[in-house]
């Protein structure tokens, strides 16, 4: 058994990074002689009806895999030694190739039906993988993760149902052709609803910090290249249409805004490790929809790309931390961890940096070009101030992460055993930090055929470095200073409570929905099943059958040759009255 986990780990580490490197030389060529191949597969003919599948190879499509393949096979290889006291490591491998498997069906799809497939699939398994580890919040997670992208599952199949109209599940024939068609608006907002709940937009925020339950190495793999950015990615693919309507862009561009806000906001205040990286992640992903919603699909293809580097980079590091914390992932008791753990830490700080956006790592080609084009496009003020306040908020938790694990006091134990000797782990972190450092100016090169050169004046080119500088150093000081005043004051606690609970949006997510359904359960149940059914219902026809024709049938045994003779009599008085 020992043997077969580790064999199956090897197997489809080497496997995954095989076919990465096959996906990626491939895009480099379609890219090189802009090559799209659609192909049709016919499964089966029988009379009139047709089975077809389709498939769509471009070189977004191909690049696309190629990242999802190099990062699965990363976080399946660090899950050979993080997951070693798993019992059953190789039904968990298994599980994580299902959900690889299924994001591969969705990025080459098409076609709605077939689409569905993939993004039920990744509904399917994020689920077994959020309560893979069995107690009750994993099971509060999963349940809430689920639900919460049931709605967006049910959209799409409306997009299906109405997509009949045009004798085709084939989208990809008719955004162009039939984008100003009353159908085709429907089928618009139905994907961008879809879109919402799997990238996790407000409302629909609540389940991405919940599904933090998981394993690490899933956290990585959900929040780099898979499910998070299924929605995102759609998106891309629908950006013909989304463009055609005003208010749907105009729409998710405020969307992607208030997320972007909100998730920098609320990452201020938290202490768990991995929910801070999580709201790290729904940031980015505002970022994303707000930068689609503008009319730059390449650009938000661009971010998707470098952010799935350094995020999946992100939750291994944190992986390690907590690993070695003994499970605490409370940043409160970590403290100069470059002391003990340099190799880590410094993978994580230069994770942070290309969150930030640091200069020549991967996070600065996309997150620097995005700001100048916002600053040179016809965006509204609010929106305008959105993005450089969630800008300066990233850094803002970024440098505070920066100030726990560098500075301070070591708060969990006294002897402790912290060390960087991980070396499965440490050797898919060094593979990923690579990538986090050259990824970025590798895509830039590859995917744009001439240099976006973004002219402007001297205060405004400079206004980035300003506002990422401001958040750095409020991140420090705020941090620094919060034992001495900060902590007791009043409007922190209130400002802490409001934002850990993501704007209560988990409680509107969860409680408030609910409430009233089950009150209203509750009356019906008291007052019909306990009330009118119970009195004419069971009770009565207990009452009836049981006392009643009890006494009745207990009559009829007693007297039983009585009644048999009588019988006779009667049938003998009915053969001479009638018969003779």
């Amino acid at each position: 058994m020992f043997y077969l986990k580790f064999s199956l780990c090897n197997l489809f580490f080497y496997l995954f990074f095989f076919f990465s490197m096959i996906f990626f030389f491939f895009s480099v060529l379609f890219l090189f002689f802009e090559l799209t191949y659609f192909i049709e597969w016919n499964i089966i003919s029988i009379n009139s009806m047709d089975i077809v599948m389709v498939f769509l190879f471009d070189w977004m499509s191909f690049i696309f895999m190629s990242f999802v393949m190099l990062i699965s096979s990363l976080v399946i290889f660090y899950s050979k030694e993080y997951m070693s006291s798993e019992k059953f490591l190789s039904r968990f491998i298994l599980l994580v190739v299902l959900f690889v498997f299924s994001m591969m069906f969705l990025i080459i799809s098409p076609n709605l039906i077939s689409i569905l497939l993939g993004w039920d699939g990744l509904g399917l398994v994020s689920y077994c993988l959020v309560i893979y580890f069995q107690n009750v919040k994993s099971y509060n997670a999963g349940m809430l993760t689920a639900l919460s992208n049931r709605i967006g599952d049910v959209a799409l199949l409306l997009a299906i149902a109405w997509m009949l109209n045009y004798g085709s599940w084939n989208y990809i024939f008719y955004l162009d052709i039939m984008k100003l068609d009353f159908e085709m608006k429907f089928i618009l907002y139905m994907v961008v609803l879809a879109a919402m709940t799997k990238s996790a937009q407000i409302p629909f925020s609540s389940w991405l910090p919940s599904a933090m339950a998981a394993p690490t190495p899933v956290s990585a793999l959900v929040h780099s290249s898979t499910l998070v950015t299924a929605g995102v990615y759609l998106l891309i693919r629908f950006n013909v249409l989304l463009m055609s309507n005003e208010f749907v862009f105009s729409f998710l561009l405020l969307i992607g805004g208030l997320t972007m806000f909100m998730a920098g906001f609320c990452a201020n205040f938290e202490f768990d490790l991995k929910k801070i990286i999580a709201l790290s992640t729904l940031s980015q992903l505002g970022l994303m929809m707000s930068i689609l919603s503008m009319g730059f699909p390449k650009l938000a293809f661009f971010h998707l790309l470098t952010h799935a580097l350094f995020k999946a980079l992100l939750f291994m590091c944190a992986g390690v931390i907590i690993h070695n914390m003994k499970n605490s992932q409370d940043i409160r008791d970590m403290g100069l961890l470059v002391k003990t753990m340099p190799l880590s830490i410094s993978c994580l700080n230069l994770a942070n940096l290309a969150l930030c956006g640091m200069p020549f790592l991967a996070g600065f080609y996309s997150k620097d070009l995005i700001l100048e084009l916002v600053m040179i496009s016809n965006v509204n003020f609010f929106s305008f101030v959105l993005y450089f306040i969630s800008t300066g908020l990233t850094v803002c938790y970024s440098f505070r992460l920066v100030y726990y694990s560098l500075m301070g006091d070591f708060n969990l134990m006294t002897m402790n055993g912290l060390n960087d000797e991980g070396f499965v782990m440490m050797k898919s972190m060094l593979g990923l930090m690579f990538m986090a450092v050259i990824g970025g100016s590798l895509l830039n090169w590859l995917m744009f055929s001439s240099f976006y050169c973004v002219c402007l004046p001297f205060y405004l080119k400079n206004f980035i470095l300003f506002v990422c500088g401001l958040g750095g150093f409020m991140g420090l000081f705020l941090n620094y200073y919060s034992f001495f005043f900060i902590n007791k004051s009043y409007m922190y606690m209130l400002l802490s409570n409001f934002s850990s609970f993501m704007w209560f949006m988990p409680l509107l997510s969860t409680i408030s929905i609910v409430f009233y359904p089950l009150n209203y359960g509750k009356f019906m149940v008291k007052t019909f099943d306990f009330g009118w059914l119970e009195f004419f219902g069971s009770q009565n026809l207990k009452n009836f059958f049981m006392k009643n024709m009890t006494i009745y049938m207990q009559f009829l045994q007693n007297n039983n040759l009585k009644i048999f003779m009588l019988m006779i009599v009667f049938w003998l008085i009915f053969l001479v009255m009638f018969l003779i």
